[in-house]
Formats: structure tokens, sequence, C-alpha cells
């Protein structure tokens, strides 16, 4: 089972379901692994921490152009779906533009002159560690500068394949990060916030998990904080509305520490644990 933790905008709250969740479940003795897939700002590791680490670098492949053997044809340049290479036949003038690239190999598949060859360039690192023996934590983590966390978040995903229940703190929005994390997903949860942002962002996403056919069901976070809007909205659409969690100075000063809300809370224990029972439950009924 495959639980991505998501939201329209950031500062729902969606780190602190998807780590209570694990928690929950680690905590009941279930094989679990969460997987930080925020690999532009990563931080599950704020709440889950672990004195091992192991750690992967990913790399990518990236075309190298020899110019003593490239004629200048710019057919390189007209594969280029990302425009990742200038070519000025004229000038006799070429140039790779690394963070465009998305080592899709069609350069080295239209040049027929032999001139483009690859090297490897680190774009991020996956950190591994193992909490028991049936917890797992992963952290995508992209290099300062790279153009899309695409790549490191798949290849974060890939490596959560040895638990039966994995659950994906997903990144915020609904651009290409967002759709690469909730793609492998068979549940998706939304977290949200009862406010006019809120509202808006949480329409964005629905939108997108109907058009990728995904299930998923909304969390309020912060309930009572705005009005009745986002409920409203809810409610006339159909929308499974799984918990709300109040808007409460105890929860922001437990969350600001460091500390999960299941662990120092038996309410929240028992919501979270009602939650994921839910959430199981539907995954099995699809």
């Amino acid at each position: 089972m495959k639980i991505a933790v998501a939201s329209g905008k950031g500062g729902t709250g969606k780190t602190m379901v998807s780590t209570n969740l694990f928690q929950v479940a680690r905590n009941a003795g279930m094989p679990v692994s969460i997987v930080d897939c925020d690999a532009e700002e990563p931080n599950v590791r704020e709440f889950i921490s672990s004195d091992i680490l192991y750690s992967f670098i990913v790399t990518q492949k990236i075309p190298v152009i020899d110019q003593d053997k490239c004629t200048y044809c710019n057919k390189c340049h007209d594969y280029c779906y990302y425009n990742a290479i200038i070519c000025l036949p004229p000038a006799k003038f070429i140039k790779v533009i690394e963070e465009l690239c998305h080592d899709c190999g069609a350069c080295i598949a239209a040049c027929e002159f032999g001139a483009i060859t690859e090297k490897s360039k680190k774009i991020g690192t996956i950190n591994s560690a193992d909490l028991n023996s049936y917890a797992e934590l992963i952290e995508g983590c992209t290099e300062i500068g790279v153009y899309s966390p695409v790549p490191v978040i798949k290849q974060a995903i890939h490596m959560a394949d040895k638990n039966p229940l994995n659950i994906f703190d997903s990144p915020p929005g609904i651009s290409c990060p967002f759709i690469a994390t909730v793609d492998k997903a068979d549940y998706v949860v939304l977290v949200t916030e009862p406010t006019p942002f809120g509202l808006n962002d949480l329409k964005l996403s629905v939108d997108t998990l109907y058009k990728l056919k995904k299930t998923f069901g909304v969390i309020i976070n912060r309930a009572g904080l705005g009005n009745n809007n986002i409920y409203d909205w809810i409610s006339e659409n159909k929308i499974t509305l799984l918990a709300e969690i109040p808007f409460d100075r105890e929860i922001a000063r437990i969350y600001s520490e460091g500390r999960l809300l299941v662990d120092e809370n038996s309410v929240f224990a028992t919501l979270f644990s009602n939650l994921l029972k839910e959430i199981t439950n539907q995954i099995k009924e699809d």
C-alpha cells in the first residue's frame, strides 16, 4: 500500500500528518516506510531521526559535445525538446545548458557523426535509515541549483519496496514533483486549511487528482481558524472528509519542538490510528 500525503500549498501540515501516520503504524508493529519526497526542502528527519544513515548518490547523464567531430548541423538542437542545446551554425558555436537537460538521450540519437558522448552529474542524494527491523526512513535531497527534483523523487520512491506500507510526504503544489509522487500512490490524503487560500489550492489539487484518476480524501488542519466555505465545497462535491485537526496552541508547541502528536497525546494517537485504518480499508475496497 502506497499512501501519499499532499497539499495544494505549503504550510498546511502535510508533514505533520505523514509523520504521525507513520508513527502510529510503527507503534503498532506494522512494517512501514516513510519517504520524504519534498526533495528540495526535506524535513521529515526533524521529527523522525536516526543516528545511522546510508547515502546513495543520484546522477544524471549530461551530453558532452566533441567540437572536432561536430558539423554544426543543428540536428541535436532540433531533437532536444527541452532546449538544452544551443547551436549557431554560422558561428560554429554549440553549448549544452546542463540545467535544462532531462537525460532523454535524444541528442545522441540525432547525432550522425558520433560527436556526442555523456558524463555523469550528481543531482541529489538519497538518505536511508532502518529505524528498527520493520520501520524505514528514506529521504530524497536535491542538489542546490538542480532544475527539477523529479529524478531524485522517483529514485527515493523506487527504494521504498521492502515494506508493505509506504507513506510518501509529497512536495507542495500541483507541479511535476507533486505528480511524480502521487502517480505511484494507491491513495492520496490532501491536507488543507479552512481559509480562502486553502480552498483555492484544494480545488486545484482535487482537479489534478481527478485527471490522474486517483482515490483521495481530505484532512482539514487548523479547523476553526477560518470559515465554513471549505466544508460546504467538500460536501457539495461529495469528497470524503477523513479528519479534522483543531487550531490549537498545544499542537503548534509540540510540532515546533520536533515531536509527534501521537506520542504526546492519546486523543491524537486514536485519531491517527483510526485514520490509517480508514485509508487502508478504502484501498482494499478499491
